[in-house]
């Protein structure tokens, strides 16, 4: 099975359930009929092309009530949607993709999206959600042609592009939920292949997180274990000039044996709160060694999550 072939059959295996609702099954089947299956694209970009798919499985589900409805930030649902076009149109932009919306005033993110949501106003929610995924399957088809170490800034750091996908994908699946629980809807997690790049760039976020909350963690190290499918451990020198940096280890792998803090954790959990959803000290995770390194550690995770 080519990777192509394994993103259409991601994108059917995953759905969304109505809480309130008696028959779940039939609005699955539903808003399977109803999305479009996850933008062909390159296999390194498979996460974000499944959580757009999984975005616009629980827009084909939102009411007129929804669409309404307040979700984040003050943002209805229409705006955080106009939100995700603009983010995904700086990453467009860095690397050559077609940008669709108003031309890029400001490269600023929360400023390129106070200019979507304004093109947006006066649109129906359908067109603007046309808009949003019309960009994202833009991008997905431009990477193909892209080298992913061609580095992207669109929150104002210059990343390979991979990891900027990563973050895209990342962003894409909170705010995916966040609408989902808006409108009642259970949203299932990503398949394991798609999970676990993202459980790595936000395992490979620790170190800067934690300096650019003015921690050094210079000298130090520690193993996260993220459980669950697409979960993994890491080994994490919280030296951001790490010779070695963040790699990924086995259980029996002697240096991981080296840390001086080990944190257990649910692989979804733990990019939620990379991702901005749930407090640090209600993370349920099993901690050994220098608790207090751990404590640190959490709770500068969610530093760089914005709207």
């Amino acid at each position: 099975m080519n990777p192509v072939e394994r993103l259409y059959l991601d994108a059917l295996e995953e759905g969304v359930e109505r809480d309130d609702r008696p028959s779940p099954g039939l609005l699955l089947t539903t808003a399977r009929a109803r999305r479009r299956p996850a933008a062909v694209t390159v296999p390194w970009a498979a996460p974000y092309a499944g959580r757009v798919a999984a975005m616009d499985a629980v827009l084909a589900s939102a009411s007129t009530d929804d669409w309404a409805r307040q979700v984040v930030e003050g943002w209805t649902l229409q705006q955080l949607v106009a939100h995700l076009t603009a983010k995904d149109g700086l990453v467009a932009a860095d690397v050559g993709a077609p940008v669709l919306g108003p031309p890029i005033g400001t490269r600023d993110p929360l400023g390129r999206t106070a200019e979507v949501q304004a093109a947006e106003e006066g649109r129906s929610p359908e067109e603007t959600r046309e808009t949003w995924r019309a960009q994202a399957d833009a991008l997905c088809a431009h990477l193909a042609d892209v080298d992913p170490a061609t580095p992207a800034a669109p929150d104002g750091l210059a990343i390979p592009v991979r990891d900027a996908i990563l973050a895209r994908s990342l962003e894409t699946w909170v705010h995916a939920d966040d609408a989902a629980r808006t409108s009642a809807l259970r949203l299932p997690p990503p398949v394991a292949d798609q999970l676990h790049p993202m459980a790595d760039f936000c395992t490979r976020l620790v170190p800067w997180t934690l300096l650019a909350t003015g921690t050094d963690g210079s000298g130090s190290t520690v193993r996260v274990t993220l459980t669950g499918p697409g979960g993994g451990t890491w080994l994490v020198p919280l030296d951001v000039g790490a010779p070695e940096g963040v790699r990924e280890c086995g259980q029996g792998d002697a240096e991981a044996h080296d840390a001086q803090a080990c944190i257990v954790t649910d692989v979804v959990a733990f990019c939620f709160l990379l991702g901005g959803r749930g407090a640090p000290d209600s993370l349920p995770a099993e901690i050994e060694g220098d608790r207090e390194l751990a404590r640190r550690v959490l709770e500068a995770a969610p530093v760089f999550s914005g709207p």
